[in-house]
């Protein structure tokens, strides 16, 4: 209980702060000025840098970041409140209420009181995955009357990578979808074969799209697989520019640049990378 009242302490703090901030008399002229569509290049920016921290490891780094991404959701409950919208403790009850009545095999009637209860159903993660899209749907189609469709709101700002897997998802949770991987894995040389046709028929258009709907077969593939595409291609980036490093590494060794080795040592300094074990 003590932690908590500290905690809270210190969230009041930031919101009496971030009220300073916009006083329209004497607050920060950078701050007053700003709307919720110009936080949004600040907002994406912070979540990146959570993510980089994340991926560094380091506790006071992703502690930093996580409290730079809190001020922006604090920013905008403010902008929020001073348009009489809504106010920063209604998004915390709002993601309260939500979390308890999606998790019903946590919290059975809905409240904090009931967590621990002989009633609590014990589930895997995937039911878990399955009941959570269920009680979606359902306060979607609720909220969206008769006609509404499943992927009515799908943020279409979304990168075009996450909103793909999004879309996959809320399909599947109506039974549209492939019922194991390899059946994708089938529909990617289907797709590759009519991307090499449009290729072959120098059709630009219909290469981006054949090559489009290659990209969403690979991203519907790691969503079978339960692979993140986006942590996949962070990794394979990552490992890639390490083994392109090794290959200027070697080219400098040997005098010159890499545009002064033929292919084939490029390809088998490459190669040395991948038996260093270089990532």
């Amino acid at each position: 209980m003590k932690q908590q009242a500290i905690d809270m302490a210190g969230m009041t703090q930031l919101l009496e702060l971030m009220a300073k901030l916009r006083d329209p008399e004497h607050g920060c002229q950078w701050d007053r000025k700003q709307t919720m569509s110009s936080l949004i290049g600040h907002t994406l920016e912070e979540v990146y840098e959570v993510v980089d921290a994340v991926e560094q490891g380091d506790p006071e780094q992703i502690r930093d970041e996580l409290g730079d991404l809190l001020f922006q959701i604090v920013f905008y409950a403010r902008i929020a409140q001073e348009n009489d919208q809504f106010r920063f403790d209604d998004v915390a009850r709002q993601v309260f209420s939500k979390l308890l009545q999606r998790h019903p095999h946590v919290f059975p009637d809905g409240t904090l009181e009931s967590f621990g209860s002989e009633s609590a159903a014990a589930t895997d993660p995937q039911e878990v995955e399955r009941n959570w899209e269920a009680i979606k749907n359902a306060n979607r189609k609720e909220a969206g009357g008769e006609g509404s469709s499943v992927l009515d709101d799908v943020p279409r700002a979304l990168p075009a990578m996450a909103r793909a897997r999004k879309l996959q998802k809320r399909a599947a949770s109506k039974g549209f979808d492939w019922t194991e991987a390899r059946q994708v894995l089938a529909k990617l040389d289907e797709e590759i074969e009519e991307l090499e046709q449009a290729m072959l028929a120098e059709d630009k258009q219909a290469v981006s799209a054949e090559f489009g709907d290659l990209l969403f077969s690979c991203i519907n593939l790691s969503r079978h697989l339960r692979v993140d595409p986006e942590q996949a291609l962070r990794e394979s980036n990552a490992r890639f520019e390490q083994r392109f490093r090794h290959v200027e590494s070697r080219a400098g060794q040997s005098g010159g640049d890499l545009q002064d080795h033929n292919p084939e040592q490029l390809e088998l300094w490459w190669e040395e990378a991948k038996r260093l074990g270089v990532t």
